[in-house]
Order: structure tokens, then sequence, then C-alpha cells
């Protein structure tokens, strides 16, 4: 038995960890949230799906690379595209197994390989739920998206034809570079993404909600990418006892949440309550999508058994439901919950893939000059209902009632 188990745990060529490992993908170190927030002090191993081909010294692929200045550039504008013309960096270098986790927080070349996971993780999520490849919308004039890690003392992230390049929040503060930022390099790649599936618009866009619904997709799009992290749903879940009922106007969804799109998302905003300006006008629409989320969620705790709250008795769970009744709820979840962790957990993942999935597939349906906030909602729900949410059409359709959307 000895023998025959040590050929299991040390099968032959195990020293040849490239061969073995590789098909699986590549491991990167990413933290999924800031590393000043606590429970996001230490990265989480993150594996990059072998569709992305070989990952070589960057890093880079076929269709990412890194560009990492040695000299601070200006950031891209109309008429510079990539690639960089200037001095870079040595490339981040593979381990001898051929991942990438063997650079941590403490090397210089960790923002290179921290942005460069973060940017195709997000690529492989919206791949994985389109069922296909996205084109990138600046091919073929370029074939792949540059990253540039850092630009010293730009207080800003941005994303355009061909390039994602990231600043700093606070210059001499190593954690404060967006390119250690989950949320910025998601919500970057959310604007890439969608304008490479919805198009570029022909007009300028004052008929339209083209640019607010931009900024709720990327808004969106890093919610989807966090709720991928094995640390964020633990911390999420154990930390409400699974409830995700808990209302931003009294407090305690801040209080116990530290995820900055979490925060954001979970408010009382309609359409009425908001103005123009692209990144306000969106809140209602982005909020909309979290509110499909945890309807979802909290329909499979029921139908599973976990919960006694059914959310087909309110239009609109999240707004509806009593505060107190919601609070007695969490109280008398919370002695018992570890019990049920796993399996709110797996609700929450596959709520979140059904809401994922509708949400991406809906932009087939949508073009750039004509899309209304209406117009996106109608196609979202056209998409669950060839999909996955069509058991929860009716629960999606009533939470974009009550922001006011339909």
């Amino acid at each position: 038995m000895g023998a025959a188990l040590d050929a299991i745990t040390h099968n032959e060529g195990a020293g040849h960890g490239a061969a073995l490992e590789r098909p699986f993908g590549t491991r990167f170190l990413v933290f999924p949230q800031p590393s000043f927030i606590p429970g996001y002090e230490k990265p989480e191993v993150v594996w990059i799906g072998p569709s992305a081909g070989p990952i070589l010294a960057g890093p880079s692929d076929a269709r990412i690379y890194v560009a990492n200045p040695i000299e601070a550039k200006s950031p891209y504008a109309a008429p510079y595209i990539p690639p960089y013309p200037g001095l870079l960096q040595p490339p981040a270098e593979p381990g001898p197994d051929g991942h990438f986790d063997h650079i941590g927080p403490g090397s210089p070349a960790f923002l290179a390989t921290h942005s460069y996971a973060c940017t195709r993780r997000v690529l492989d999520i919206c791949e994985g739920y389109l069922g296909r490849s996205i084109v990138w919308f600046f091919q073929p004039t370029l074939e792949r998206l540059e990253i540039v890690p850092r630009i010293p003392h730009w207080q800003n992230a941005q994303s355009g034809f061909g390039f994602l390049e990231l600043g700093e929040s606070e210059a001499q503060r190593p954690a404060s570079c967006f390119a250690l930022n989950f949320d910025a390099v998601a919500h970057e790649m959310g604007h890439l993404i969608l304008l490479s599936e919805l198009g570029i618009l022909e007009g300028d866009g004052s008929a339209c909600d083209f640019f607010a619904y931009h900024e709720a997709i990327a808004d969106f799009t890093s919610l989807l990418g966090l709720l991928h992290f094995d640390t964020a749903l633990d911390r999420l879940l154990r930390r409400t006892s699974g409830n995700l009922l808990l209302h931003n106007e009294l407090d305690k969804f801040a209080e116990l949440s530290d995820e900055k799109q979490l925060r954001s998302l979970n408010n009382s905003l309609r359409i009425g309550d908001v103005s123009q300006e692209v990144h306000d006008r969106s809140k209602p629409f982005a909020s909309g999508l979290f509110d499909c989320l945890v309807e979802v969620y909290q329909s499979l705790l029921y139908e599973r058994g976990v919960s006694d709250i059914d959310p087909r008795r309110f239009s609109d769970l999240r707004q509806q439901m009593a505060p107190a009744l919601i609070e007695e709820g969490l109280r008398g979840h919370r002695a018992s919950y570890e019990l049920t962790h796993f399996a709110a957990k797996a609700a929450l993942q596959e709520a979140r893939d059904i809401i994922g999935e509708a949400l991406i597939r809906s932009w087939k349906y949508l073009d750039p000059d004509s899309l209304t906030f209406e117009t996106a909602a109608l196609a979202f729900l056209e998409a669950a209902s060839r999909g996955r949410g069509i058991s929860y059409l009716d629960q999606l359709d009533d939470c974009m009632r009550w922001r006011g959307i339909l």
C-alpha cells in the first residue's frame, strides 16, 4: 500500500512541473481586493486557463502583453496608440515550472504579473459566459491589448484603442497602485469587453444611454469578477451569515462589507433619483442587476431548503421586506450558519453565473446608437429567457421595474 500511495502522490516525471501542470493553466498571485482591506492581506492563487495559450515572459500571450516603461510615460491620447515605443523594464519571467506565482508582492515584477492576471481573469470569465472568444474591437489594426502597469503621479486608470494603463491613487505608496486593485482593472476591462461585443457609436451618443450603460456594465463586471474569488465569497457570506438582504439605508451592509463594488451597488436609487451625469445615471441599472443577483441567490436558497424566505412573495425582496424581518432572520440564522455555508456559497456562485451569462449574452440584442436603459433591461430579460434565468424571469422583471427602468 505504501508503494502504491507513493506512486499516486509522486508519479513519474513529477520533477517536470511544466510538462505536468501547464495543460491545466498557469498560476498567478492576485489580491481580490486591495491588500490594505482587512482579510485581503495575502494574495490568492489564480489559475489562468489553457485557452490563453502559452504565457511567456512579460507576461504576454497571443492577445495581451505587459509593457513596463523605464521612464514615466504620458497616458495615451489621440492620435497616439500602442505599441509603446520607449525602453522597457525587463519582462517578468515564469518560473522553471512555467508559472508566475513565485513572483510575490515584494517583487518589482509583481505589478506586471498582477495587472496581467487580473486582465486575463476577467477576459476568461466573460468568454466563459459567452461560450466563445471575444474579438478585440481594435483588431485588425492591433492584434494585442497592451497593459501599462504603472504611470507614476497619475491618479487615474483608463482603457482605449489597444491599451489599458494604470496610475496610482497616492504617490510613494506601492499598495495604492491601481495595478494592484482588481476592481480598477476589472472596471476598465468591462469597458473594453463591452466595446468589443456591443460595438462603437456612430453618432455622439447624446440621444441614448450608451455612456451611462458603459459605466454600469464596468461596475457590475468588477462585482462579477470579485465573486469568482474564494476569499471574497467566504468573507462576504461568513460576515453576513449568508444574508445579502441588508439595506444600505440601515448602514448594516456598509458595516459588514469592505468590498467597494458591493457597497456602491447596494442602494435604493431609481432612475428618477439621479442626474444626467453618466456615472450618476448608471447607478440604478447597475444596482438593479445587483437586486437580480440577490433575488436569484435567495430563490436558490429557498428552493434548496437553506432559507425560509420565499422571494416570490415580494415584487422587490430587498426593498419591500420589512427591516425587522431581515434582522430577525439574520439573528436566527447566525448560530447555525456554518452548517449551511457551502450550500450558500454554491447558491451565490450559481446566481452569479445566471445573471452574468444573461447580461453578457444580452449585448447581441442591442444597438449602440439606440441603446437606452429600457432596451438594455429588455435585452437582459430576453437573454435570461433563453438561458438558465428563465425560471426567475418575473423576479428579474420586477427588479428592473422597481428601479424605474421598465
